[in-house]
């Protein structure tokens, strides 16, 4: 019987050190990336605790065009290249709302697609649009985000620099596969 314990737990340790070694992208809680298309250098949060990545904008305005809701929304931020503020007008479709709930109240804010860069991949993802001026981090990365990067290092920051250029690749927003493996 002691034997049969031993092989168990022989398998199930190689099982773990092969998860282990199949981990390629390991990414600090904190890390910088570029907003594409502006090419800003900035600091995002890596939050496993959100749901839904946000960035930093102001003076959202809903429109119709062609029949669609689309939000007009200016991204003014610090880029970390140039240690100065840099702002771009952004129109997207709304890609669908969201109402965040707190200790404030309720909240409901638009969520659009935009593209960002990490290490030398851009992402298209999930973005709520919230005026982030009083936080620290004009980027919060969350979980359906994250679980297109890879896996959050806790104890580290900055392990990766973005690199991205016309030729890197694009990993296209994918509606259905946006909530695979995670949790609400």
């Amino acid at each position: 019987m002691r034997r049969i314990f031993i092989v168990i737990g022989l398998l199930l340790g190689a099982s773990i050190s092969q998860a282990n070694t199949e981990i390629q992208n390991v990414f600090g809680w904190v890390e910088n990336a570029t907003l594409e298309p502006m090419g800003a250098k900035v600091k995002a949060k890596l939050d496993t605790g959100a749901l839904t990545s946000s960035m930093h904008a102001v003076d959202v305005e809903r429109f119709e065009k062609d029949g669609e809701e689309w939000v007009r929304f200016k991204v003014k931020v610090e880029d970390q290249n140039e240690k100065e503020m840099v702002s771009e007008t952004f129109e997207r479709p709304i890609y669908r709302d969201l109402t965040v709930r707190g200790a404030g109240g309720k909240d409901d804010r638009p969520v659009v697609l935009m593209k960002i860069c990490f290490g030398n991949t851009i992402y298209e993802e999930q973005f709520g649009l919230d005026n982030r001026s009083d936080m620290l981090y004009p980027v919060l990365i969350g979980r359906r985000t994250i679980q297109h990067l890879g896996v959050v290092d806790v104890t580290n920051t900055f392990m990766h620099e973005p690199k991205c250029d016309e030729n890197s690749p694009v990993q296209a927003f994918d509606k259905n596969n946006t909530d695979a493996d995670i949790g609400s």
